[in-house]
């Protein structure tokens, strides 16, 4: 709800949030949408130390395994296949996985670097890696022509640079594409980061 600024009536999931998970040293969560939203974006509720510890140690998966653990390898994973990669908008502009292409500076993105720890994947650059692919929230359904659209070009994307399948931290991108590419009767599959690095969907 804060997402759309109804900071109020958020409150009360921000609230139960923090006591569910106070007493962790580290919350780690598969969006990065909702990570950004605890560490960005609870600003409305008093910061007490327990808000505040769960604001600055809520983590992406993906930047907890390569800045915290410092993950060097997953000796137990294969995947043999071409992926293309979709960092959402959140993951790169809110939590920093990725170096957004509006920046100046070198180029990096976590995401490809535990990637590229997998034996037998081949990572597929596209053309505009880092574009909203138009799931954003209630924008997806306030603005669902506009929305539908901008996913479609992400799946053409992938498509046109050989991707069998579509890699992403985030599991409503996914969710979002994967339904988008299924109506338009593409051959794409979509899977979330963990369960490459976990040896697949088999």
């Amino acid at each position: 709800m804060s997402n759309s600024g109804d900071e109020k009536n958020a409150q009360p999931a921000e609230h139960l949030f923090v006591e569910n998970f106070k007493e962790f040293d580290c919350i780690v969560g598969p969006a990065g949408s909702c990570v950004k939203q605890v560490r960005c974006h609870f600003d409305g509720l008093e910061q007490t130390e327990d808000v505040k510890h769960v604001r600055q140690d809520t983590y992406e998966l993906v930047e907890f395994l390569h800045d915290i653990l410092k993950v060097e390898s997953f000796p137990w994973t294969e995947f043999h296949h071409s992926v293309a990669i979709h960092n959402s908008c959140s993951s790169i502009r809110g939590l920093g996985i990725a170096k957004p292409s509006e920046i100046m500076g070198v180029p990096f993105d976590k995401t490809a670097n535990l990637l590229s720890k997998v034996k037998g994947i081949v990572v597929v650059p596209v053309d505009r890696p880092d574009d909203c692919c138009g799931f954003g929230g209630t924008f997806c359904v306030t603005d669902e022509a506009v929305s539908a659209r901008m996913g479609i070009e992400k799946a053409h994307d992938h498509i046109r640079h050989g991707a069998e399948y579509v890699v992403s931290p985030d599991m409503s991108c996914l969710m979002h594409q994967h339904s988008i590419a299924q109506r338009a009767g593409l051959d794409l599959k979509y899977i979330h980061v963990a369960q490459v690095l976990n040896g697949g969907p088999y």
